[in-house]
């Protein structure tokens, strides 16, 4: 009940995003106060309301909320080193952000990876962050910085450093990866259906068209702010979709799948195989086996050899104890 009390809110919360986007009189503070307050909402929502929750899709909407917050705090700061602890706010979450919604995808692409992968990209985040929260203590980033009014809120004045493009090809590379996955599971047929693969690849679109026409047309303000929540958003309800379906669907458990491959192994036995196996399972002995079937020894042994290669296990306890449990 509470996940549809959650997934409720959506589209209101939509509407009122994009009406404030296109507001005029509220001013950019007022833009960047509701869409902190509806980012830390979410995430407080994500964490309190939903029972089954996803460790990345937790990251990703506390990532949206510190972004948001630093948007915030950036746009009421008086001072260039108010401003500059707001911008790194602000960067500590969307460096983390991509990193979240990479394994987010990763997840719902149903792609596996090796294990040190999720630290590894932490620590370059830790990296990049770490660069890009060094304007004021070194010139590396911004060589210069100052604070200006803009449409009624406060904006940082940079003169770009030399390692600014860092975090332009760390975008870049993590877009890159986002797509890649989405194609190849797509490729794979590992998604469920079409719609994913639009959620999904709408999720990743929006924000690198949003961030390239960034580059190109002065906005005023940050508008990856929004799309940071529509995305998230997006991610959260294919999430929903998923669960679903596992619901409707439940998994098997071990068992179910040990019985099953048990049973496909015990289709590969030949006529002969099956009866030798059949009788091993009444309780049968070897020398009664001979007498029944007729049969020599090492005939017996030749197909004893194939029942074991077929049915992957090395001794006849073993075989008998699997087939009594799973027949």
């Amino acid at each position: 009940m509470k996940k549809q009390i959650f997934a409720a809110g959506f589209l209101p919360l939509l509407l009122l995003l994009c009406s404030c986007a296109g507001g005029q009189g509220g001013g950019i503070t007022t833009l960047y106060g509701i869409l902190a307050v509806c980012s830390l909402l979410l995430f407080l929502g994500y964490s309190f309301l939903i029972k089954a929750k996803e460790r990345w899709l937790l990251l990703l909407f506390g990532s949206v909320a510190v972004v948001n917050l630093g948007y915030f705090l950036l746009a009421l700061s008086q001072t260039v080193s108010q401003a500059l602890m707001a911008n790194r706010l602000s960067y500590l979450g969307s460096v983390f952000l991509p990193l979240a919604m990479l394994m987010s995808i990763l997840r719902v692409c149903d792609l596996h990876y090796k294990k040190w992968l999720p630290y590894a990209l932490f620590a370059l985040g830790g990296i990049v962050f770490l660069i890009a929260a060094s304007p004021g203590i070194l010139p590396i980033y911004y060589k210069e910085v100052s604070i200006a009014t803009v449409n009624g809120a406060t904006a940082l004045v940079k003169v770009y450093g030399p390692l600014h493009n860092l975090y332009l090809f760390y975008l870049l590379g993590y877009f890159s990866a986002m797509i890649a996955a989405i194609i190849h599971s797509a490729s794979k047929k590992k998604l469920r259906s079409r719609a994913h693969a639009i959620i999904l690849a709408s999720a990743v679109f929006i924000n690198l068209f949003l961030w390239l026409l960034e580059k190109f047309i002065e906005f005023g303000f940050e508008p990856l702010a929004l799309s940071y929540i529509i995305s998230e958003l997006f991610l959260l309800g294919l999430y929903m979709m998923l669960q679903e379906v596992e619901w409707a669907h439940p998994a098997p458990t071990v068992d179910q799948k040990m019985r099953e491959q048990f049973h496909q192994r015990l289709g590969t036995l030949t006529k002969t195989e099956r009866k030798i196996f059949d009788l091993y399972i009444e309780g049968k002995s070897s020398a009664e086996i001979l007498q029944l079937l007729e049969i020599k020894e090492n005939t017996l042994k030749y197909h004893n050899k194939n029942i074991y290669s077929k049915m992957e296990i090395s001794k006849r306890k073993e075989l008998i104890e699997q087939g009594r449990k799973y027949i």
